[in-house]
């Protein structure tokens, strides 16, 4: 069952977690686990690697949880970003012996699609960063949107561009927080 929380609500959960409330980390797991076990499979390509995954994501949010800082992002991405990271983490760890399972093996799962209320929030929040990304120079907008949207590492992205991988790293970063800047007008 996904529970819907508006962003203040699991960021309070969140820092809630962060001091121990295990409650408020079953409330935080509740509300996000269907979408970060998305985010798992889309890089992953399998159910039972991502869910591994998943996993580890949640020890890292229990772990981290009191790092989290509202003013810095929102809670979503926050959590996304550390499924992502640990999903590229396995990819790199397991190397050549992956192999994707096809999407057909997806069919037969339950929507658990937004409510109604939340996808007018995504919707929102989505058409603010689109306006933000648009704000940016191709190559900068291009490089985020492969890291973050596509699951691609800063090595693989810096190798397709030709460019060194310090350079990729300074054009995330640097467009991260132009983004950021806009997204907190």
């Amino acid at each position: 069952m996904t529970l819907a929380l508006t962003r203040d609500e699991l960021a309070a959960a969140l820092g809630r977690a962060g001091a121990g409330d295990r409650s408020a980390f079953k409330t935080v797991y509740e509300a996000t686990s269907a979408k970060l076990l998305g985010v798992c499979l889309r890089i992953l390509g399998d159910r039972q690697l991502a869910e591994d995954v998943l996993q580890d994501t949640y020890l890292t949010v229990w772990r981290k949880a009191g790092d989290f800082d509202p003013a810095r992002a929102s809670p979503i991405t926050w959590l996304a970003t550390i499924a992502r990271n640990r999903s590229i983490d396995r990819l790199r760890s397991a190397g050549a012996r992956m192999v994707a399972a096809p999407v057909e093996v997806l069919e037969s799962r339950a929507d658990e699609g937004p409510l109604a209320s939340d996808a007018v929030e995504a919707d929102q929040e989505a058409a603010r960063l689109q306006v933000c990304l648009n704000e940016l120079e191709d190559r900068t907008r291009n490089a985020i949107r492969t890291a973050f949207f596509d699951g691609m590492t800063y090595e693989q992205l810096a190798e397709r561009e030709g460019t060194p991988l310090g350079t990729m790293k300074s054009w995330i970063r640097r467009g991260l927080l132009r983004l950021r800047s806009c997204l907190e007008r």
